[in-house]
């Protein structure tokens, strides 16, 4: 990814969310950052909610990490925010690695 290769691992992620936005811009995608994002536990709101790093193309939540290693903690708190906020599909991105580490998750609503 193109923020990746301009400038490599070793900063922290809003670095990488601010880039971000401006690549997400210069390729014309559409995306909204840093959107809250309402939660509920047995159909009653929650005071604490997900505040999303994007939503791309109005449907897709995009987290960031800036981590030397992900732990897979990460993953599940893709997953969790896919179920909790109903959206189907979800990427996770860490740039804190030497190599651009990225991995896709898709949530049916069957699931």
């Amino acid at each position: 990814m193109e923020v990746h290769r301009q400038l490599g691992c070793g900063f922290l992620e809003p670095v990488y969310q601010e880039a971000l936005a401006i690549e997400f811009t210069s390729q014309d995608i559409p995306f909204v950052r840093e959107v809250k994002l309402p939660l509920a536990y047995k159909g009653q709101p929650l005071d604490t909610g997900y505040c999303a790093d994007f939503i791309c193309f109005s449907c897709v939540v995009v987290e960031l990490k800036a981590l030397a290693r992900m732990s897979g903690t990460e993953e599940a708190q893709v997953i969790n925010y896919l179920k909790a906020t109903g959206h189907e599909v979800g990427l996770l991105v860490n740039f804190g690695a030497r190599s651009l580490e990225h991995r896709r998750f898709v949530l049916s609503k069957s699931a």
